[in-house]
């Protein structure tokens, strides 16, 4: 989680990235491709790819797996293409018979991002082995990830690797830097005591002086950080009103909590959360932020309070059809995950049919199959659910057919057995 990135914030973001890791100055991208870049044939949505192919593409397959869509092979095939041979991921190569080099911008949410999305997919366990791979050879010594490989660790970052890593099958308890810090750590670090008006909130980073400021953004996402858990969550059942719990040594869970209770009332009254402007924008008046209020309420199903998000889905019912539209597959995806951890139907959303929208963003499904809601507890198990060892996932189906061998051995030796006892 969850950096939700809107094109403006991932051209911003990655032209500085890019501008420090790389010699080339990089364009701000531009509304559509150019028509000498043709887009690539199984890729969804039809604005440029430069700063966010690979993010959409596993958004809408996040999306589409929830609701029991199957993408086209072309486009799970073109994912698959885009990861370099170290497992890592670029935002959006444009030619993969390049291979990556020293100016590779390689990027931690795109590459845990794709990891959780092939996962859900199915069939490319190996390609999500190199993935966790490289994320855990990029850990931070305080136990967290930055937007690149080395940077400064942050919460969006922190919380999706985790979410990736939780995917695959690790322990994440048992992920520690040679200083024994492990991926909570950072998170914990950047949680806002409770007592003032901001407690429970996570902050992005915190600045020179070591002082947090609250983001709402940062803070739904570390909510799923801090429970182990990935983008994408099934139906939870409200709770108790989440409690801002003071004191230090706070459990990831129960910073958890505490990050829960500040979305409650970031929410509060409008039902929805707001986007600062954009640096030197002549107008600061407050505008909705419908993907990061999407967040919000993924973050506080997750946390067993979906109750407390009746609101906020409410309000996106009736104000977001436009807004995804403009945005594009992403923006779908987001709102479907949000529908599905509140048990709201994504093919009527506010008279919507995302699910329909997000196919028609990209090459037809190979398969589309409406889930039973009444039968819905999220996720099929998958390689969440099978044990690891090392880096590999074993899935846990082996494990039944491992011991139907060794019964079926045992059954052939006892009746080898008894036809010697019978013969004269």
């Amino acid at each position: 989680m969850t950096v939700r990135r809107s094109a403006a914030t991932l051209a911003a973001t990655a032209a500085v990235l890019c501008a420090a890791a790389a010699p080339v100055a990089v364009a701000a991208p531009s509304p559509s491709p150019s028509p000498s870049a043709a887009l690539p044939a199984g890729l969804y949505g039809t604005k440029d790819p430069t700063y966010d192919g690979v993010w959409r593409q596993s958004m809408a397959f996040l999306a589409q797996r929830v609701e029991g869509v199957t993408p086209a092979a072309k486009s799970v095939d073109w994912l698959v293409s885009q990861q370099c041979a170290d497992g890592s991921y670029a935002a959006f190569r444009p030619d993969v018979s390049k291979p990556c080099d020293t100016k590779t911008v390689r990027d931690t949410n795109a590459t845990a991002a794709a990891a959780q999305a092939l996962v859900e997919v199915g069939g490319h366990r190996e390609t999500v082995n190199n993935s966790v791979r490289w994320l855990k050879s990029v850990q931070n010594e305080d136990g967290g990830w930055g937007y690149t490989a080395g940077a400064p660790s942050d919460a969006n970052s922190t919380s999706l690797v985790i979410g990736a890593l939780a995917r695959q099958g690790q322990k994440l308890a048992d992920i520690t830097t040679p200083g024994g810090k492990t991926p909570y750590d950072p998170l914990l670090a950047l949680a806002i005591p409770c007592g003032g008006k901001d407690g429970g909130a996570f902050a992005y980073q915190s600045d020179k002086k070591g002082k947090l400021t609250a983001n709402a953004d940062a803070t739904a996402a570390a909510v799923l950080g801090t429970m182990g858990k990935a983008m994408a969550v099934g139906n939870n059942a409200a709770g108790k009103a989440p409690v801002c719990r003071s004191g230090s040594g706070l459990t990831p869970e129960q910073a958890a909590q505490n990050g829960a209770h500040y979305l409650v009332g970031a929410l509060a009254g409008s039902n929805h959360l707001n986007q600062a402007p954009m640096p030197g924008a002549a107008d600061s008046t407050p505008q909705p932020d419908f993907g990061n209020t999407a967040d919000a309420v993924v973050a506080l199903s997750a946390s067993g309070h979906q109750d407390k998000a009746a609101g906020a889905i409410g309000w996106l019912k009736k104000n977001s059809a436009d807004w995804a539209a403009r945005s594009g597959p992403a923006a779908y995806a987001q709102l479907i995950l949000a529908a599905h951890s509140t048990g709201d139907d994504a093919r009527d959303f506010g008279g919507v049919d995302l699910v329909a929208r997000l196919n028609t963003a990209g090459p037809e499904p190979a398969a589309v199959v409406t889930p039973d809601p009444s039968a819905d507890t999220g996720y099929e198990p998958t390689e969440k659910d099978q044990v690891h060892s090392g880096d590999d996932v074993i899935g846990g189906v082996w494990w039944y057919v491992g011991i139907g061998l060794v019964l079926a051995a045992i059954a052939f030796f006892l009746i080898s057995g008894r036809r010697k006892n019978r013969q004269p």
